[in-house]
């Protein structure tokens, strides 16, 4: 993405905000260490720290820097759940297993929670979330995802609010409803990520940037070459996401690279921002193309959605995004604009993340896919990989490797297009819907 720079990360307000960047070298040489993680954004560096508290000694390499891709540009929402509802899985993994699913999307956000007071993470959290319904059945299916929480023992405050009260959540008029979450929240992932490889260092990790990775040669273990040095590991980890490109096939085509998009207004008036959302809380919508936003610690309105699946990015993000956030926000028509970005994600066919290891080469793990909910996700999956790399096996990552996944088809050239015309299709239902 033609973007400016700032310190090697896109010019974003998160880059713009988090302060003194540290550096980490380049690998240099020829290393050996138990584990190798590839992927310096959440997954990895996560990873890195639940294996290194375990006492196996890690190396993790990152192609650019640390945090460069959507775990240090996306929407900072860290909110409950794992994808869409994970009772359609019953048929692979049974009552017990999306009861799992279910638990887990819920414990997820609070391990991030547990991580940022355990090592006093500055990352700017808040808590406090809305679900908006766009339509009456939305609304409507609200009510029982209450009931759901409530059975599952939610201890986190929730409530409905009617279309006549969205006012008390957010000034607009577009919504049919919403339910107010205050176990899930907002927050600046570039700092949390950042944070979190500080830990990792710490702990012993060995974390070298602007390493990409040349060539994985496989065996008992496996020498993973760059153009200045090798890593020889007992066993990988492949935590690259939508930037794996095809460094590994058989993952590579189970994600589409789609294209997300945030726009950031200057700082706002104090009364401005408390008219806006005045609790302060993370919103999203239910639309295919799902709006979200946020107020920064700095009362900028943070406004992002719009995935893409086309493979070309908006010639000026700052005009393709406005309009989306007026309509919401009509109030802001002479605010100024004064970040606009955008990054890849990993979405998969059915929005649920992909855990597991590789078939043909057992010394290989991997967790990709996210569909969205990766800041909270990101974080369960490496415990996993990590539980299944210490201890030989992970109950939690048997669960979700039973979900089957397909490949998108016809290949790249023509997966992109063919994800396009179905997404289209789509809009066009919930449009005349």
């Amino acid at each position: 993405m033609n973007q400016p720079i700032v310190s090697g990360h896109a010019r974003s307000y998160y880059a713009a905000s988090v302060g003194a960047l540290p550096d980490y070298p380049s690998l240099s040489g020829d290393l050996d260490a138990d584990v190798c993680v590839i992927g310096g954004g959440f997954t990895g560096v996560n990873t890195a720290i639940e294996l290194a508290q375990r006492g196996l000694s890690v190396i993790l390499l990152e192609g650019r820097r640390i945090g460069w891709g959507a775990s240090g540009r996306n929407g900072g929402q860290l909110i409950r759940g794992i994808g869409h509802d994970v009772s359609g899985f019953a048929r692979y993994v049974g009552s017990e297993g999306v009861n799992y699913l279910e638990r887990a999307g819920i414990e997820s956000v609070e391990v991030v929670g547990q991580r940022i007071v355990e090592h006093g993470i500055d990352c700017d959290l808040r808590w406090g979330f809305c679900e908006l319904a766009n339509t009456p059945a939305q609304f409507k299916a609200f009510q029982a995802e209450q009931h759901s929480l409530a059975d599952l023992g939610y201890r986190h405050a929730t409530r409905l609010v009617t279309a006549k009260q969205m006012h008390q959540v957010v000034a607009s008029s577009l919504y049919a409803g919403g339910m107010v979450d205050m176990g899930s929240g907002h927050l600046h992932p570039l700092k949390l990520v950042l944070g979190e490889a500080q830990i990792a260092a710490s702990l012993g990790v060995r974390i070298f940037e602007h390493s990409p990775v040349l060539e994985l040669l496989h065996g008992d273990s496996v020498k993973v070459r760059c153009a200045s040095g090798t890593v020889r590991a007992g066993r990988l980890v492949l935590a690259c996401n939508a930037h794996l490109d095809e460094l590994e096939p058989r993952l590579s085509g189970k994600v589409l690279p789609a294209g997300s998009y945030i726009i950031a207004t200057q700082p706002l008036p104090e009364a401005l921002a408390v008219q806006l959302i005045p609790g302060n809380l993370a919103l999203c919508d239910q639309k295919v193309g799902l709006d979200y936003y946020r107020l920064t610690a700095d009362r900028r309105l943070l406004f992002g959605g719009a995935c893409h699946y086309s493979g070309r990015d908006p010639a000026d993000i700052g005009a393709y995004m406005r309009p989306k956030m007026l309509k919401v926000f009509p109030h802001l028509s002479e605010a100024a604009i004064d970040f606009q970005w955008g990054g890849k994600i990993g979405i998969t066919a059915n929005r649920f993340p992909q855990v597991g290891r590789l078939r043909q080469y057992p010394n290989v793990y991997y967790a990709q896919g996210y569909s969205g909910h990766g800041l909270n996700v990101t974080h369960w999956t490496a415990r996993l990989l990590a539980e299944a790399i210490h201890a030989g096996h992970s109950q939690g990552m048997d669960i979700f490797s039973a979900v089957p996944h397909m490949t998108f088809p016809g290949g790249p050239a023509l997966r992109v297009p063919l994800l396009a015309l179905g997404m289209l299709w789509h809009r066009l239902r919930e449009t005349l819907g």
